[in-house]
Protein backbone atom coordinates (compact mmCIF):
# COMPACT_ATOMS: atom_id res chain seq x y z
CA UNK A 1 0.00 0.00 0.00
CA UNK A 2 2.78 2.74 0.64
CA UNK A 3 4.32 1.35 -2.42
CA UNK A 4 1.26 2.35 -4.35
CA UNK A 5 0.75 6.24 -2.35
CA UNK A 6 5.05 6.61 -3.20
CA UNK A 7 3.86 5.94 -7.53
CA UNK A 8 0.81 8.10 -7.22
CA UNK A 9 2.96 10.86 -5.62
CA UNK A 10 5.81 10.30 -8.31
CA UNK A 11 3.65 10.42 -11.01
CA UNK A 12 2.93 14.26 -11.11
CA UNK A 13 6.93 14.83 -11.77
CA UNK A 14 6.77 13.08 -15.13
CA UNK A 15 3.26 14.48 -15.98
CA UNK A 16 4.03 17.72 -18.35
CA UNK A 17 7.95 17.34 -19.37
CA UNK A 18 8.46 20.60 -21.90
CA UNK A 19 11.83 20.86 -23.37
CA UNK A 20 13.41 21.64 -19.79
CA UNK A 21 16.61 21.37 -20.79
CA UNK A 22 16.73 23.82 -23.80
CA UNK A 23 14.86 26.27 -21.58
CA UNK A 24 17.48 25.83 -18.96
CA UNK A 25 20.44 26.09 -21.54
CA UNK A 26 18.46 29.39 -22.59
CA UNK A 27 18.31 30.65 -18.81
CA UNK A 28 22.42 29.97 -18.75
CA UNK A 29 23.32 31.72 -21.66
CA UNK A 30 22.19 35.39 -20.24
CA UNK A 31 18.85 37.76 -19.93
CA UNK A 32 16.73 37.72 -22.12
CA UNK A 33 12.99 36.66 -22.31
CA UNK A 34 11.95 32.70 -22.07
CA UNK A 35 8.14 31.79 -22.61
CA UNK A 36 7.34 30.06 -19.75
CA UNK A 37 3.85 28.01 -19.07
CA UNK A 38 2.94 26.75 -15.32
CA UNK A 39 4.10 23.10 -15.84
CA UNK A 40 7.36 24.57 -17.61
CA UNK A 41 8.01 26.22 -14.09
CA UNK A 42 7.55 22.89 -12.11
CA UNK A 43 9.90 21.29 -14.85
CA UNK A 44 12.41 23.26 -14.60
CA UNK A 45 12.31 23.77 -10.38
CA UNK A 46 12.46 19.81 -10.19
CA UNK A 47 15.53 20.01 -12.52
CA UNK A 48 17.58 22.92 -11.24
CA UNK A 49 16.83 24.00 -7.60
CA UNK A 50 19.71 23.08 -5.34
CA UNK A 51 17.49 21.70 -2.48
CA UNK A 52 16.31 19.00 -5.20
CA UNK A 53 19.61 18.22 -6.10
CA UNK A 54 20.75 18.05 -2.57
CA UNK A 55 17.93 15.73 -1.49
CA UNK A 56 18.21 13.34 -4.25
CA UNK A 57 22.30 13.09 -3.47
CA UNK A 58 21.37 12.00 -0.10
CA UNK A 59 18.51 10.05 -1.01
CA UNK A 60 21.37 7.83 -3.41
CA UNK A 61 23.75 8.22 -0.62
CA UNK A 62 21.50 6.51 1.89
CA UNK A 63 20.63 4.05 -0.76
CA UNK A 64 24.42 3.14 -1.23
CA UNK A 65 24.78 2.87 2.53
CA UNK A 66 22.53 -0.72 2.52
CA UNK A 67 25.52 -2.69 0.21
CA UNK A 68 27.74 -0.82 2.53
CA UNK A 69 26.13 -2.44 5.49
CA UNK A 70 25.77 -5.58 3.42
CA UNK A 71 29.51 -6.06 2.99
CA UNK A 72 29.47 -7.10 6.46
CA UNK A 73 28.52 -10.44 5.59
CA UNK A 74 31.77 -10.78 3.77
CA UNK A 75 35.00 -12.45 5.50
CA UNK A 76 38.14 -10.06 5.44
CA UNK A 77 41.46 -10.95 4.20
CA UNK A 78 44.36 -9.60 6.08
CA UNK A 79 47.82 -9.47 4.16
CA UNK A 80 50.98 -8.57 5.91
CA UNK A 81 54.75 -8.02 4.64
CA UNK A 82 57.30 -6.70 7.28
CA UNK A 83 61.14 -6.30 7.30
CA UNK A 84 63.18 -5.02 10.07
CA UNK A 85 66.83 -5.13 11.17
CA UNK A 86 67.32 -4.71 14.86
CA UNK A 87 69.01 -6.20 17.77
CA UNK A 88 68.38 -9.80 19.63
CA UNK A 89 68.83 -9.35 23.07
CA UNK A 90 65.31 -10.93 24.49
CA UNK A 91 64.27 -11.19 28.62
CA UNK A 92 61.94 -13.63 29.80
CA UNK A 93 58.61 -11.52 31.83
CA UNK A 94 55.55 -10.46 31.24
CA UNK A 95 53.53 -7.75 29.44
CA UNK A 96 50.13 -6.29 29.63
CA UNK A 97 49.13 -5.43 25.86
CA UNK A 98 49.64 -2.32 24.78
CA UNK A 99 51.25 -0.26 21.39
CA UNK A 100 54.57 1.14 22.44
CA UNK A 101 56.95 -1.56 23.35
CA UNK A 102 57.32 -4.01 20.09
CA UNK A 103 57.52 -7.76 20.93
CA UNK A 104 60.21 -10.43 21.14
CA UNK A 105 59.82 -13.81 19.92
CA UNK A 106 62.71 -16.99 20.85
CA UNK A 107 64.67 -17.90 23.54
CA UNK A 108 66.48 -15.45 25.92
CA UNK A 109 70.02 -15.20 25.22
CA UNK A 110 71.34 -13.55 28.29
CA UNK A 111 73.26 -10.69 25.84
CA UNK A 112 72.63 -6.90 26.26
CA UNK A 113 74.38 -5.41 23.56
CA UNK A 114 72.93 -2.46 21.65
CA UNK A 115 75.78 -2.79 18.56
CA UNK A 116 74.54 -6.28 17.18
CA UNK A 117 72.19 -6.19 14.75
CA UNK A 118 70.12 -8.58 12.18
CA UNK A 119 67.42 -8.79 9.45
CA UNK A 120 64.15 -10.21 10.09
CA UNK A 121 61.62 -10.18 7.63
CA UNK A 122 57.72 -11.83 8.16
CA UNK A 123 54.41 -12.17 6.02
CA UNK A 124 51.13 -13.58 6.70
CA UNK A 125 47.30 -13.67 5.42
CA UNK A 126 44.75 -13.73 8.18
CA UNK A 127 41.15 -14.71 6.51
CA UNK A 128 38.68 -14.07 9.46
CA UNK A 129 35.19 -15.12 9.28
CA UNK A 130 32.26 -14.63 11.26
CA UNK A 131 30.22 -17.45 11.14
CA UNK A 132 26.93 -16.81 13.64
CA UNK A 133 26.15 -13.29 14.64
CA UNK A 134 22.79 -13.97 15.92
CA UNK A 135 21.03 -11.45 13.59
CA UNK A 136 23.79 -8.22 13.97
CA UNK A 137 24.47 -7.74 10.25
CA UNK A 138 21.05 -8.27 9.30
CA UNK A 139 19.96 -5.68 11.65
CA UNK A 140 22.59 -3.37 10.64
CA UNK A 141 21.34 -3.35 6.69
CA UNK A 142 17.61 -2.82 8.33
CA UNK A 143 18.64 -0.20 10.12
CA UNK A 144 20.85 1.25 6.51
CA UNK A 145 17.28 0.07 4.10
CA UNK A 146 15.21 2.84 6.99
CA UNK A 147 17.77 5.51 6.75
CA UNK A 148 17.17 4.84 2.97
CA UNK A 149 13.61 4.93 2.96
CA UNK A 150 13.55 8.03 5.13
CA UNK A 151 16.02 9.78 2.69
CA UNK A 152 13.63 9.10 -0.21
CA UNK A 153 10.42 10.47 1.63
CA UNK A 154 12.21 13.35 2.70
CA UNK A 155 13.35 13.76 -1.19
CA UNK A 156 9.84 13.38 -2.12
CA UNK A 157 8.76 16.19 0.42
CA UNK A 158 11.11 18.23 -0.49
CA UNK A 159 10.28 17.69 -4.23
CA UNK A 160 7.21 19.10 -3.71
CA UNK A 161 7.65 21.57 -1.50
CA UNK A 162 9.55 23.21 -4.26
CA UNK A 163 7.48 22.20 -7.34
CA UNK A 164 4.48 23.53 -4.97
CA UNK A 165 6.72 27.01 -4.36
CA UNK A 166 7.24 27.12 -7.80
CA UNK A 167 3.47 27.16 -9.46
CA UNK A 168 2.96 29.70 -6.27
CA UNK A 169 5.27 32.12 -7.51
CA UNK A 170 4.15 31.71 -11.39
CA UNK A 171 0.22 32.30 -10.31
CA UNK A 172 2.01 35.72 -7.83
CA UNK A 173 3.64 36.87 -11.16
CA UNK A 174 0.67 36.72 -13.19
CA UNK A 175 -1.63 37.78 -10.52
CA UNK A 176 0.69 41.27 -10.16
CA UNK A 177 0.70 41.36 -13.82
CA UNK A 178 -2.87 41.94 -13.93
CA UNK A 179 -3.18 44.33 -10.82
CA UNK A 180 -0.87 46.80 -13.50
CA UNK A 181 -2.91 46.17 -15.96
CA UNK A 182 -5.85 47.31 -13.56
CA UNK A 183 -3.61 50.18 -12.42
CA UNK A 184 -2.96 51.33 -16.25
CA UNK A 185 -6.30 50.88 -17.09
CA UNK A 186 -7.20 53.15 -14.34
CA UNK A 187 -4.63 55.69 -15.19
CA UNK A 188 -5.97 55.88 -18.42
CA UNK A 189 -9.61 56.45 -17.47
CA UNK A 190 -8.52 59.26 -15.47
CA UNK A 191 -6.31 61.11 -17.46
CA UNK A 192 -9.50 60.86 -20.19
CA UNK A 193 -11.55 62.75 -17.61
CA UNK A 194 -8.60 65.02 -16.36
CA UNK A 195 -8.88 66.25 -20.14
CA UNK A 196 -12.55 66.25 -19.52
CA UNK A 197 -12.35 68.58 -16.56
CA UNK A 198 -9.58 70.54 -17.69
CA UNK A 199 -11.63 71.43 -20.80
CA UNK A 200 -14.52 72.16 -18.64
CA UNK A 201 -12.31 74.72 -16.19
CA UNK A 202 -10.81 76.70 -19.38
CA UNK A 203 -14.62 76.88 -20.44
CA UNK A 204 -15.58 78.54 -17.05
CA UNK A 205 -18.12 75.30 -16.65
CA UNK A 206 -16.40 74.20 -13.77
CA UNK A 207 -14.41 75.58 -10.74
CA UNK A 208 -10.87 75.12 -10.35
CA UNK A 209 -10.92 72.95 -7.48
CA UNK A 210 -12.20 69.74 -9.75
CA UNK A 211 -8.97 70.24 -12.15
CA UNK A 212 -7.12 70.06 -8.87
CA UNK A 213 -9.15 67.36 -7.85
CA UNK A 214 -9.03 65.22 -10.84
CA UNK A 215 -5.05 66.26 -11.31
CA UNK A 216 -4.40 64.88 -7.74
CA UNK A 217 -6.45 61.79 -8.82
CA UNK A 218 -4.47 61.18 -11.77
CA UNK A 219 -1.19 61.50 -9.89
CA UNK A 220 -2.25 59.05 -7.29
CA UNK A 221 -3.28 56.13 -9.91
CA UNK A 222 0.21 57.03 -11.38
CA UNK A 223 1.77 56.19 -8.28
CA UNK A 224 -0.28 52.94 -7.93
CA UNK A 225 1.37 51.41 -11.59
CA UNK A 226 4.55 52.42 -9.69
CA UNK A 227 3.92 50.47 -6.70
CA UNK A 228 2.54 47.28 -8.62
CA UNK A 229 4.98 47.57 -11.35
CA UNK A 230 7.59 47.14 -8.17
CA UNK A 231 5.48 44.45 -7.17
CA UNK A 232 5.52 42.25 -10.19
CA UNK A 233 9.00 42.88 -10.71
CA UNK A 234 10.10 41.65 -7.49
CA UNK A 235 7.11 38.40 -8.03
CA UNK A 236 9.17 38.00 -11.02
CA UNK A 237 12.50 37.77 -9.20
CA UNK A 238 11.20 35.40 -6.96
CA UNK A 239 10.14 33.40 -9.95
CA UNK A 240 13.10 33.09 -10.97
CA UNK A 241 14.87 32.05 -8.08
CA UNK A 242 12.13 29.71 -7.58
CA UNK A 243 12.65 27.51 -10.25
CA UNK A 244 16.24 27.51 -9.82
CA UNK A 245 16.88 30.24 -12.55
CA UNK A 246 18.04 33.28 -10.38
CA UNK A 247 18.27 36.54 -12.75
CA UNK A 248 16.79 35.15 -15.55
CA UNK A 249 13.63 37.17 -17.25
CA UNK A 250 10.64 34.75 -18.57
CA UNK A 251 7.95 35.45 -20.69
CA UNK A 252 4.69 34.21 -18.67
CA UNK A 253 2.47 31.88 -21.04
CA UNK A 254 -0.70 31.47 -19.03
CA UNK A 255 -3.33 30.42 -22.17
CA UNK A 256 -4.27 27.70 -19.76
CA UNK A 257 -4.81 29.38 -16.54
CA UNK A 258 -7.43 31.71 -18.51
CA UNK A 259 -10.85 30.25 -16.92
CA UNK A 260 -11.89 28.97 -13.68
CA UNK A 261 -11.58 25.37 -13.03
CA UNK A 262 -14.22 23.42 -12.42
CA UNK A 263 -13.57 22.39 -8.96
CA UNK A 264 -14.23 18.82 -7.15
CA UNK A 265 -12.31 17.87 -3.91
CA UNK A 266 -12.17 14.36 -2.94
CA UNK A 267 -10.85 13.76 0.56
CA UNK A 268 -7.41 12.37 1.15
CA UNK A 269 -5.31 10.33 3.77
CA UNK A 270 -3.17 12.09 5.53
CA UNK A 271 -1.10 9.48 6.24
CA UNK A 272 0.21 9.40 2.43
CA UNK A 273 1.38 12.58 2.47
CA UNK A 274 5.14 12.62 1.88
CA UNK A 275 5.50 14.49 5.25
CA UNK A 276 3.71 11.68 7.51
CA UNK A 277 5.36 9.02 5.04
CA UNK A 278 8.84 11.07 6.15
CA UNK A 279 7.69 10.80 9.78
CA UNK A 280 6.58 7.31 9.61
CA UNK A 281 10.24 6.89 8.21
CA UNK A 282 11.51 8.48 10.83
CA UNK A 283 10.23 5.93 13.59
CA UNK A 284 11.31 3.01 11.79
CA UNK A 285 15.21 4.30 11.59
CA UNK A 286 14.53 4.36 15.89
CA UNK A 287 13.19 0.62 15.72
CA UNK A 288 15.27 -0.73 13.79
CA UNK A 289 18.42 0.65 15.90
CA UNK A 290 16.51 -0.71 18.73
CA UNK A 291 16.40 -3.82 16.99
CA UNK A 292 20.31 -3.55 16.43
CA UNK A 293 20.63 -3.28 19.73
CA UNK A 294 18.66 -6.19 21.07
CA UNK A 295 21.11 -8.55 19.40
CA UNK A 296 23.75 -6.80 19.88
CA UNK A 297 24.36 -8.96 23.76
CA UNK A 298 24.84 -12.14 21.83
CA UNK A 299 28.77 -13.81 21.55
CA UNK A 300 30.26 -13.11 17.92
CA UNK A 301 31.41 -16.68 16.29
CA UNK A 302 34.32 -16.75 14.05
CA UNK A 303 36.32 -18.87 11.91
CA UNK A 304 39.82 -17.93 11.36
CA UNK A 305 42.85 -19.30 9.03
CA UNK A 306 46.08 -18.15 8.36
CA UNK A 307 48.92 -18.95 6.29
CA UNK A 308 52.66 -17.11 7.96
CA UNK A 309 56.24 -17.19 7.35
CA UNK A 310 59.14 -15.92 9.24
CA UNK A 311 63.15 -14.87 8.39
CA UNK A 312 65.72 -13.90 10.99
CA UNK A 313 69.34 -13.78 10.69
CA UNK A 314 69.63 -14.37 14.15
CA UNK A 315 71.66 -17.71 15.61
CA UNK A 316 70.49 -19.46 18.93
CA UNK A 317 72.69 -21.95 19.96
CA UNK A 318 72.44 -25.53 19.04
CA UNK A 319 69.42 -24.08 15.90
CA UNK A 320 70.13 -24.46 12.12
CA UNK A 321 70.48 -20.45 10.51
CA UNK A 322 67.95 -20.18 8.78
CA UNK A 323 69.48 -16.98 6.70
CA UNK A 324 70.12 -13.55 6.90
CA UNK A 325 66.68 -13.02 7.52
CA UNK A 326 65.88 -10.55 4.37
CA UNK A 327 63.26 -13.02 3.01
CA UNK A 328 60.79 -15.47 5.42
CA UNK A 329 62.23 -19.41 5.37
CA UNK A 330 59.83 -20.69 8.18
CA UNK A 331 56.45 -21.48 7.57
CA UNK A 332 53.12 -21.59 9.48
CA UNK A 333 49.82 -22.37 9.10
CA UNK A 334 46.70 -22.64 11.08
CA UNK A 335 42.80 -22.56 11.11
CA UNK A 336 40.36 -22.50 13.82
CA UNK A 337 37.86 -20.88 15.59
CA UNK A 338 37.37 -18.20 18.12
CA UNK A 339 34.10 -16.94 20.49
CA UNK A 340 33.94 -13.76 21.89
CA UNK A 341 31.58 -12.59 24.30
CA UNK A 342 31.43 -8.79 25.56
CA UNK A 343 29.75 -9.41 28.88
CA UNK A 344 30.12 -6.10 30.38
CA UNK A 345 28.66 -4.31 27.65
CA UNK A 346 24.97 -5.07 29.20
CA UNK A 347 25.18 -1.87 30.86
CA UNK A 348 25.68 0.28 27.88
CA UNK A 349 23.44 -1.40 25.83
CA UNK A 350 20.85 -1.31 27.89
CA UNK A 351 21.86 2.72 28.62
CA UNK A 352 21.38 2.93 24.94
CA UNK A 353 18.31 1.19 24.47
CA UNK A 354 16.78 3.62 26.81
CA UNK A 355 18.12 6.51 24.78
CA UNK A 356 16.54 5.52 21.53
CA UNK A 357 13.37 4.40 23.53
CA UNK A 358 13.26 7.97 24.07
CA UNK A 359 14.43 8.65 20.61
CA UNK A 360 10.94 6.76 19.55
CA UNK A 361 8.61 8.67 21.29
CA UNK A 362 10.34 11.81 20.00
CA UNK A 363 9.63 10.61 16.70
CA UNK A 364 6.37 9.51 17.21
CA UNK A 365 5.28 13.07 18.86
CA UNK A 366 6.72 14.62 16.16
CA UNK A 367 4.41 12.18 13.37
CA UNK A 368 1.24 12.89 15.38
CA UNK A 369 2.32 17.00 15.17
CA UNK A 370 2.92 16.35 11.89
CA UNK A 371 -0.64 14.54 11.39
CA UNK A 372 -1.85 17.60 12.83
CA UNK A 373 -0.69 20.43 10.99
CA UNK A 374 -1.52 17.76 7.59
CA UNK A 375 -4.78 17.99 9.04
CA UNK A 376 -5.28 21.54 9.63
CA UNK A 377 -3.10 22.71 6.24
CA UNK A 378 -6.23 20.75 4.69
CA UNK A 379 -8.99 22.23 6.24
CA UNK A 380 -7.32 25.75 5.86
CA UNK A 381 -7.25 24.31 1.97
CA UNK A 382 -10.98 23.60 2.00
CA UNK A 383 -11.76 27.17 3.43
CA UNK A 384 -9.81 29.07 0.72
CA UNK A 385 -11.15 26.84 -2.08
CA UNK A 386 -14.77 27.58 -1.04
CA UNK A 387 -13.87 31.45 -0.49
CA UNK A 388 -11.84 31.61 -3.71
CA UNK A 389 -14.54 29.94 -5.80
CA UNK A 390 -17.28 32.26 -4.85
CA UNK A 391 -15.26 35.22 -4.81
CA UNK A 392 -14.66 34.16 -8.67
CA UNK A 393 -18.66 33.90 -8.96
CA UNK A 394 -19.40 37.13 -7.90
CA UNK A 395 -16.48 39.44 -9.62
CA UNK A 396 -18.15 39.67 -12.83
CA UNK A 397 -20.84 40.89 -11.44
CA UNK A 398 -19.21 43.07 -9.46
CA UNK A 399 -16.95 44.26 -12.38
CA UNK A 400 -20.10 45.17 -14.54
CA UNK A 401 -21.99 46.86 -11.88
CA UNK A 402 -18.90 49.18 -11.38
CA UNK A 403 -18.34 49.90 -15.17
CA UNK A 404 -21.77 50.71 -15.57
CA UNK A 405 -21.40 52.96 -12.37
CA UNK A 406 -18.77 54.81 -13.51
CA UNK A 407 -20.25 55.76 -16.98
CA UNK A 408 -23.24 56.93 -15.17
CA UNK A 409 -21.02 59.08 -12.75
CA UNK A 410 -19.01 60.88 -15.54
CA UNK A 411 -22.18 61.71 -17.53
CA UNK A 412 -24.14 62.98 -14.00
CA UNK A 413 -20.69 65.19 -14.07
CA UNK A 414 -20.85 66.63 -17.53
CA UNK A 415 -24.68 67.30 -17.31
CA UNK A 416 -23.61 69.21 -13.90
CA UNK A 417 -25.48 66.37 -11.81
CA UNK A 418 -22.35 65.39 -9.65
CA UNK A 419 -19.28 66.10 -8.31
CA UNK A 420 -15.54 65.23 -9.50
CA UNK A 421 -16.00 63.16 -6.01
CA UNK A 422 -18.19 61.11 -6.79
CA UNK A 423 -16.39 60.53 -10.35
CA UNK A 424 -13.22 59.45 -8.52
CA UNK A 425 -14.69 57.39 -6.49
CA UNK A 426 -16.67 55.71 -9.11
CA UNK A 427 -13.22 55.39 -11.10
CA UNK A 428 -11.35 53.75 -7.52
CA UNK A 429 -14.32 51.42 -7.40
CA UNK A 430 -14.13 50.14 -11.23
CA UNK A 431 -10.20 49.64 -10.79
CA UNK A 432 -10.66 47.61 -7.64
CA UNK A 433 -13.56 45.54 -9.34
CA UNK A 434 -11.28 44.85 -12.48
CA UNK A 435 -8.34 43.81 -10.79
CA UNK A 436 -10.37 41.93 -8.45
CA UNK A 437 -12.06 39.91 -11.41
CA UNK A 438 -8.42 39.73 -12.57
CA UNK A 439 -7.22 38.04 -10.16
CA UNK A 440 -10.51 36.37 -9.22
CA UNK A 441 -9.59 33.27 -11.31
CA UNK A 442 -5.96 32.89 -10.20
CA UNK A 443 -7.19 32.77 -7.01
CA UNK A 444 -9.00 29.73 -7.76
CA UNK A 445 -5.91 28.35 -9.22
CA UNK A 446 -4.02 28.80 -6.35
CA UNK A 447 -6.77 27.28 -3.76
CA UNK A 448 -6.14 24.41 -6.09
CA UNK A 449 -2.76 24.51 -5.84
CA UNK A 450 -2.57 24.66 -1.89
CA UNK A 451 -5.22 21.67 -1.89
CA UNK A 452 -3.03 19.80 -3.65
CA UNK A 453 0.17 20.57 -1.66
CA UNK A 454 -2.25 19.84 1.41
CA UNK A 455 -2.48 16.35 -0.18
CA UNK A 456 0.55 15.60 -0.95
CA UNK A 457 0.19 15.24 -4.69
CA UNK A 458 0.57 17.61 -7.37
CA UNK A 459 -1.17 15.26 -9.98
CA UNK A 460 -5.19 16.47 -9.85
CA UNK A 461 -3.45 20.55 -10.42
CA UNK A 462 -1.52 19.68 -13.31
CA UNK A 463 -4.47 17.42 -15.00
CA UNK A 464 -6.51 20.90 -14.64
CA UNK A 465 -3.76 22.92 -16.52
CA UNK A 466 -3.61 20.20 -19.13
CA UNK A 467 -7.57 19.99 -19.18
CA UNK A 468 -8.99 23.32 -17.24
Amino acid sequence: MRERSKGRHLRWIGLAFVCVVSRTDAAAQGPGSIPLTLNDAIQLALKNYPAIKESRARAQAAEEGVGVARTAYLPRLDMMWQENRGTTNNVFGLLFPQSTLFSMSGPVLGTRSLGDSVWGSAGAVLLPWEAVDFGQRKAGVDVARAQTSLAKNQSALTELDVASAAADAYLTVLAAEESVRAARANVERLQVFFNNVRTLVQNQLRPGADQSRAQAELAVANNQVSQAVQVAEVARASLADAVGSAGASFELAAASLAAVPQVTIEPADVKTHPAARAGQAAIEVVRARERTLDSAYYPHITLQSTFAARGTGAETPGVTSFGNGLWPQVPNWAIGASVTFPAFDIFSINARKRVEAQNESAESAHYERTIQALTTQQAKARALMKAATEIARNTPAEREAATAGESQARARYQNGLASVVEVAEAQRLLAQAEADDAVARLGVWRALLATAQAHGDLAPFLEKLRRP
